[in-house]
């Protein structure tokens, strides 16, 4: 076994003189630190547990299964058990390291620069092939991630060409070395990029540092996760790195900078916002004087942990996103943005470092107080709404823009799977242009897409985070459809008059008019009216508006008579009845566990019932049925005039709702006769003739 595998098992059987015996252990068993790079794992419960010591003895492990003779094995082991220990040490140790003008930031530096001052035990060759291959610990698997410049690694070359080791001693010994860093990451990970790294280190050896990644290379390297997880690089390369002087700037950031935690902190942020917040850095920075870009801070703000699991954290990045969002690129180059009371970005030198700067988003002490209430709400379905609310009113988020937060997944999943209610669409679909109006998850378009191969179809919506989840789909699935950012209520500014064949409304006008503001009022008719008006001005002659949404039952007056199967649905109503915002929802107790109520307030109840919990604290903010059938049709005369023609009106029970709800409740007429639910769903097809 290797020594310094030995010396840590020492340590772990409880052996606490080893650590006398061997001051890196010390330093890195010894640590209150948090040095991670949190891309690597899943858990922030993994920091408890030193995952720098843990992350040095699986690269320990890896180097014992080698096969490198003794002499050069000793050299991989010394250089792996001093890599890490920048990352760790106590306070007293980072103290003086700090005061010494030690780089404990970039971590190679930094703990070659602990190695030189400890190794005294080593003659003056080891110490200085051991010195220069930590200071360039892990520079080779960073070149090849777009991280830093290959003439980084100009040090390893040294070795050769000062006669401390020939070229195949030092290939043998960068292979081995790298395998190790690499394979304690993932194993999977070394397979992947074995032959790359072995391409490098050739070049390394031979001097060959004349071999750069090009701007756009080493930009398309950084987005490796984000073109993993969807994004057209090509296409938003082009569309955002158009502007010559953004390319210049990127330039000057790039030609010579080493990065620092950039993936881990940006990979979830879009291209355009990825650009943005290096073009603030470049207006804040003197590149003559910094060689380090730290996302670090920015990194570990960005993350907590939630049910076990490393979450991003979802309203700052949307707080972020909403600041970015607010400044052009052009705006930024001519330092021509306003401030945010609660939000500012920083670039900032820590005062014993000039040559590195360190990036990050600082909010406001309130903001910051809302937030943190926002993580905590999360455990309480209604608390977690109020939170949002004030979420949305501090940082003036549109609610229709970020509706749901963590549950967007899941929701446009759901939406997803009830893609083969929505088949009966494909009936009345006309033309050749087609426009699917909130496509949720996409399976619409899909859908239309698969039935009409030739036909332009987009998806328009108006929030970003359903838009970069379409997006990323498109480009994973290889789809041909587009996707559009738009107004529902403002088609024109999007889209040509009387250019559409067809646009489809599949269960989104109730949001519209549950979430819009319109005129100073929520659930307000004229929203809707405005998105009829806004359709109808950008639908061909001819074509069609197809809507599938909820519906309210008539006569109005009657009432039905809900028994819950158990005490848990009465307080479910209860709770409901007061946080329901669309209207006044009453109630009358008739029995044990029984009410009886308006037949339409029993719809909305039990449509969101059937969801239950998780999706309470959105349906309580939304109004499934917002027309009677007969007050359907003379609102769609009313507003669309003689010009619109009725070709289909038909409303239905969703197939789902009576099984889902058969183990809850028993439904009755006033005559306590047992009833059928409400029809829950209308299709209407409208044509511009």
């Amino acid at each position: 076994m290797l020594k310094a595998l030995e010396a840590i098992e020492r340590f772990k059987a409880g052996d606490q003189k080893v650590l006398k015996e061997e001051k890196w252990l010390m330093y890195l068993a010894l640590t209150s630190e948090r040095n991670i790079n949190l891309e690597r794992i899943n858990s922030l419960e993994e920091m408890k547990n030193n995952y720098v010591l843990r992350y040095v003895e699986n690269t320990l492990l890896a180097l014992e299964e080698s096969e490198l003779d003794s002499n050069k094995k000793f050299i991989v082991e010394e250089v792996l058990k001093w890599s890490e220990v920048a990352k760790a040490g106590m306070s007293h140790h980072r103290k003086r390291w700090i005061n010494k003008g030690f780089n404990l930031f970039a971590h190679n530096i930094g703990s070659a620069q602990i190695f030189c001052e400890d190794a005294d035990y080593l003659d003056s060759r080891l110490k200085t092939i051991i010195n220069y291959l930590i200071m360039t610990h892990g520079l080779i698997g960073q070149y090849i991630r777009g991280e830093v410049t290959l003439i980084d690694s100009r040090p390893i070359f040294l070795l050769v060409k000062e006669k401390f080791l020939e070229p195949y001693e030092l290939l043998d010994i960068l292979m081995v070395l790298n395998c190790c860093i690499i394979k304690a990451i993932d194993v999977k990970l070394w397979e992947n990029i074995r032959n790359d790294v072995e391409a490098v280190i050739e070049d390394v050896v031979e001097g060959s540092f004349e071999k750069q990644h090009t701007i756009r290379e080493r930009i398309r390297r950084l987005r490796t996760i984000s073109i993993k997880n969807g994004e057209d690089f090509e296409s938003e390369y082009n569309k955002h790195l158009s502007h010559e002087s953004a390319m210049k700037a990127m330039e000057s950031i790039l030609k010579g900078m080493d990065l620092w935690y950039v993936e881990a902190a940006l990979f979830d942020f879009s291209f355009e916002e990825f650009v943005k917040i290096f073009l603030l850095i470049y207006k804040s920075v003197d590149f003559d004087k910094v060689k380090h870009i730290s996302f670090e801070g920015f990194m570990k703000e960005l993350y907590y942990q939630h049910n076990g699991k490393k979450r991003v954290n979802i309203y700052k990045k949307r707080i972020v996103e909403k600041y970015l969002q607010n400044v052009t690129i052009e705006d930024i180059l001519k330092e021509n943005f306003k401030a945010n009371p609660h939000l500012i970005h920083e670039t900032f030198h820590d005062k014993d470092l000039d040559d590195t700067v360190f990036f990050n988003f600082r909010f406001s002490p309130a903001a910051s107080k809302l937030i943190d209430f926002c993580v905590e709400a999360e455990k309480s379905d209604v608390m977690y709404e109020r939170a949002i609310v004030l979420l949305f009113d501090l940082f003036g988020l549109r609610k229709d823009k970020y509706d749901r937060f963590y549950e967007e997944e899941s929701y446009l999943s759901v939406m997803n799977q009830t893609i083969n209610y929505k088949k009966i669409i494909l009936d009345y679909v006309i033309g050749s242009r087609i426009i699917d109006i909130g496509p949720g998850g996409g399976a619409m378009m899909d859908l239309i897409e698969e039935s009409f191969p030739d036909k332009y179809v987009a998806g328009v919506d108006i929030a970003q985070n359903v838009i970069d989840a379409l997006k990323k789909k498109k480009q994973i699935e290889n789809r041909k459809w587009e996707v559009l950012y738009g107004d529902a209520l403002n088609l024109s500014k999007y889209l040509k008059k009387d250019s559409i064949d067809t646009i489809m409304f599949c269960s989104i006008l109730h949001e519209l008019y549950s979430y819009i503001e319109f005129k100073g009022k929520k659930f307000n008719h004229e929203t809707l009216e405005a998105a009829f008006k806004s359709a109808f001005d950008v639908l061909a002659h001819g074509g069609r508006i197809i809507i599938r949404d909820g519906i309210m039952s008539e006569p109005i007056e009657e009432k039905r008579i809900i028994r819950f199967l158990s005490q848990e649905g009465m307080e479910f109503l209860e709770r409901y009845a007061r946080d329901f915002k669309g209207r006044m929802i009453e109630y009358k107790k008739v029995g044990q566990n029984e009410v009886i109520m308006l037949i339409n307030d029993a719809m909305e109840f039990l449509y969101t019932y059937t969801w239950g919990e998780r999706s309470y604290v959105h349906e309580v903010n939304e109004q499934f049925g917002y027309f009677t059938p007969s007050g359907f049709k003379k609102f769609i005369k009313t507003v669309l005039g003689e010009g619109a023609k009725i070709v289909e009106f038909k409303h239905f029970l969703q197939d789902g709702y009576t099984v889902a709800l058969s183990q809850k409740v028993e439904l009755f007429d006033e005559a306590r006769n047992p009833v059928r639910l409400p029809d829950s769903t209308c299709l209407v097809v409208i044509e511009k003739s």
